[in-house]
């Protein structure tokens, strides 16, 4: 096959945006970060580079304690039963990560490792703000703690970032705070001091390294940023008067915690070394696979509702390093999914769990339409009807003709390799360029692969139907969309490589091929009297 890396055996670290352990995942985000970032990673491995894809749960996000309190459990608990249902769906979908790192004693060492290098640097800066502070429980209100309006774009937001314009609303900007755990609770404002990091310092640096990445980011969350640059860069919160959080132990602060957002970036250095670490290549410092003078290639996936959080707030924190880290190649980054034409939402039961939907239908072709149907540039919308509908009639149906027709073709042929035509190498190179630009990072869309598959497809089973084509021909060719569909059909790909097909996307067409069986993709039935399946009932699995 074509499509050998141009990076050659450069190494590769693919992080998913970290899931708050407040509960599972449910199809809205894995359609965002979670698939997308495995296909690459896929596809990466297939082109014959290293690559540790990971992600952390955010433990410390101010969502678990107000979750925990609208569910009437302890927050701890609320933790360990989502990480738990987390990391089963992570399995049950097939993503190659080696797990979710545990936050244990090392995970707290190495988080705050990376902070006390910049406060012993004299990066971090005392600032006095101005908090809302709900009076009766005494908490200062920050992040999930407080609901008001964007002072941006006007819309209903959370502290913090708003999720509809993207653009951050620190301290005291958010309008008409009101505590979420008690909306009724009288809230006020107090001056307390934090350490920051300011982003202004870092002008010179991140506007170069925008400018660097300019075609290589989508359009919506590169225009966020030249926003977010046109003004005054804000001094990023690296500790708040909370309860719920890693302790600081800087003596500036005392009694204060990380801000929940800023732990992000060193949990994913963890989780890089712990992903290694179980594959056998441990090292002894824990920020080795980051170190700049390895030059791996650094890609962050996300939602453009944490371009602020991913793009800049994590790309500062590098920065304020010096040169001692990698800084990340791209951000891939994804708009909402919709189900039935209005946002997922887990506090309304307006969603359907992955692990619901795995149960109801096969995982390759979950994984096929979730990658079809991505909301890479725009809102996209979900059902298990339209799911059902799609896979069954432009994948499963042809495939499997497909399939057969192959079958057919080998009868009579005899046993040994059968000869490969040059016009069959040269349109199965063809094919393979055509699917290096759909998963190469600069142009990186799984949406554009899995479309990829289905053209190709229709073609080869007509060409198959044809009867005009040598079996060594339509071998190739097939085994080419095979291997360029395997980072998203992964259970089709794991069968054929177990019966001996090659797969791997480093070599040029050979002259001659081996005959194989295309696995038959499994078909799905509607249920009688019920057109989208049970998963299609909203809301599922609440």
């Amino acid at each position: 096959m074509s499509g050998a890396p141009h990076d050659g055996g450069r190494p590769a670290i693919v992080v998913a945006a970290t899931p708050t352990s407040n509960g599972d995942l449910h199809v809205g985000h894995m359609a965002g970060p979670y698939l997308a970032g495995d296909v690459y990673s896929r596809y990466v491995a297939a082109t014959g580079r290293p690559v540790i894809y990971t992600t952390v749960t955010d433990d410390s996000q101010t969502y678990v304690p107000t979750t925990a309190h609208r569910q009437g459990v302890a927050p701890e608990r609320l933790v360990a039963e989502s990480t738990t249902r987390v990391q089963r769906t992570l399995t049950a979908m097939g993503l190659s990560m080696e797990g979710l790192p545990p936050i244990d004693g090392r995970y707290r060492e190495t988080v705050l490792e990376f902070f006390t290098a910049l406060h012993a640097a004299g990066r971090l800066r005392r600032r006095t703000v101005r908090l809302p502070y709900a009076e009766r429980s005494g908490t200062y209100l920050y992040d999930g703690l407080m609901q008001g309006s964007c002072p941006s774009c006007l819309t209903g937001s959370a502290g913090g970032v708003c999720e509809s314009c993207g653009h951050p609303n620190n301290y005291d900007e958010l309008v008409g705070p009101r505590a979420t755990m008690d909306p009724d609770e009288p809230v006020s404002y107090r001056d307390v001091e934090i350490l920051t990091l300011p982003a202004e310092e870092y002008r010179d640096r991140l506007t170069a390294y925008y400018a660097e990445r300019e075609g290589h980011w989508r359009p919506r969350a590169m225009r966020l940023v030249r926003e977010l640059l046109a003004g005054p860069l804000p001094d990023i919160p690296i500790t708040v008067p909370g309860t719920w959080g890693i302790a600081v132990p800087f003596p500036e602060t005392p009694g204060q915690v990380l801000y929940p957002w800023v732990e992000a970036m060193p949990a994913v250095i963890y989780g890089t070394w712990w992903s290694a670490a179980r594959r056998g290549a441990a090292t002894a410092a824990v920020d080795e696979h980051w170190r700049a003078e390895h030059g791996a290639e650094l890609v962050y996936f996300h939602g453009f509702d944490n371009v602020y959080h991913w793009g800049l707030l994590d790309l500062v924190m590098l920065m304020a390093h010096g040169d001692r880290y990698i800084t990340p190649e791209s951000n891939v980054v994804n708009e909402f999914y919709d189900l039935h034409g209005e946002k997922f939402s887990t506090s309304r039961g307006h969603l359907i769990w992955v692990a619901d939907l795995l149960a109801e239908v096969p995982r390759d072709l979950v994984r096929f339409y979730l990658s079809l149907t991505a909301p890479e540039f725009q809102r996209t919308d979900f059902g298990v009807a339209a799911l059902r509908a799609v896979t069954g009639r432009r994948l499963v149906e042809p495939w499997n003709r497909l399939a057969d027709a192959l079958h057919d073709a080998q009868a009579g042929v005899r046993p040994g390799p059968v000869p490969v035509s040059a016009p069959a190498r040269s349109r199965a190179a063809t094919m393979a360029g055509r699917f290096r630009v759909c998963y190469e990072l600069r142009s990186f869309s799984a949406a554009q692969a899995a479309e990829t598959v289905l053209a190709h497809l229709g073609r080869l089973v007509a060409a198959a139907d044809s009867g005009a084509v040598p079996p060594g021909d339509l071998l190739v060719e097939a085994r080419t969309l095979l291997a360029h569909a395997a980072p998203i059909l992964i259970d089709a790909a794991a069968e054929a490589t177990a019966a001996g097909v090659d797969l791997g996307l480093t070599a040029e067409p050979p002259a001659e091929i081996v005959p194989f069986t295309l696995p038959r993709l499994p078909e799905i039935a509607v249920p009688d009297g019920d057109p989208a399946g049970a998963a299609g009932r909203t809301p599922v699995g609440v």
